[in-house]
């Protein structure tokens, strides 16, 4: 896993036990044709593992992400928000290989968001027409904002006649435009907006409301175990590394964290 993989299939010993239980779960799924049981382990799966032996390795744990050199610039994906959406397609199809995303920088390269495949899969078909027709940061906009904002529903429609997509504009429906953001805001709760506040701080780039889907950062001088937490709790293999002002420096992966523990281990035997 610290060299890349992504998972692991794991056979496991059919002991006595197993074959007990063989009757009661062969209908289960988790018995192949060969009778033998098996596990689907993750890199999640070994660095919540890692996480709950954390006091084996105290002496790297505190240490700060950049002293461990773990912050990866060179499979760093990004746009700049006046990019294209569609240009992130691309990206992404090398994004996934890496278990990361593609970020979106404003025009001094501090971070405004992320494209990811987890947030294009949470759309129907409806978003196909904006991706076509925005840039990446309108695209973060239409997506993360409970629901497209009406200036952008129409930003869409009259680039798709522009391009004679007519048949495009079906994709968009009625539901598509929303009347107002009084809806969304009246109903948003805290933990919807609660990242939002980073963007503030930063002067971020786009004054839209985003919600929880918003992208997790930390800093060079971060802990490790602290950016462990962070990627564990919101169920990412990925937190993206920003310095105080914002600016887009790097990312941090589960690769690159198993990598470092693997060091570590080969030293303590």
């Amino acid at each position: 896993m610290s060299k890349g993989v992504q998972n692991v299939v794991i056979p496991i010993p059919n002991e006595k036990r197993w074959k007990k239980k063989e009757c009661e779960t062969l209908d289960s799924g988790i018995f192949h044709n060969d009778k033998l049981a098996y596990c689907w382990l993750t890199q999640e799966d070994v660095m919540r593992y890692l996480l709950n032996s954390i006091a084996v390795f105290s002496s790297i744990a505190a240490e700060a992400i950049d002293k461990l050199g773990i912050i990866d610039t060179q499979n760093l994906f990004f746009l700049y928000y006046d990019d294209p959406a569609s240009s992130a397609l691309e990206l992404l199809t090398a994004s996934i290989v890496h278990q990361s995303s593609v970020a979106v920088v404003d025009p001094q390269g501090k971070f405004v968001g992320e494209i990811s495949p987890f947030m294009l899969n949470s759309c129907d078909e409806a978003v196909a027409p904006a991706i076509a027709t925005l840039s990446a940061g309108d695209l973060l906009a239409y997506i993360d904002c409970g629901g497209p904002p009406e200036d952008l529903v129409q930003l869409v429609k009259e680039r798709l006649r522009e391009q004679n997509l007519d048949a495009a504009l079906e994709l968009l429906g009625e539901e598509a435009s929303l009347p107002s953001w009084s809806s969304f805001s009246s109903t948003s709760s805290e933990e919807d907006v609660c990242l939002s506040g980073k963007n503030r701080k930063h002067g971020g780039y786009s004054s839209r409301v985003v919600r929880r889907s918003e992208a997790i950062v930390c800093y060079p001088w971060s802990s490790l175990v602290a950016v462990m937490i962070q990627a564990l709790s919101h169920r990412v293999s990925y937190v993206w590394v920003v310095k105080e002002d914002g600016t887009l420096t790097g990312i941090v992966t589960f690769q690159s964290m198993l990598k470092i523990f693997r060091e570590r281990l080969k030293l303590m035997s």
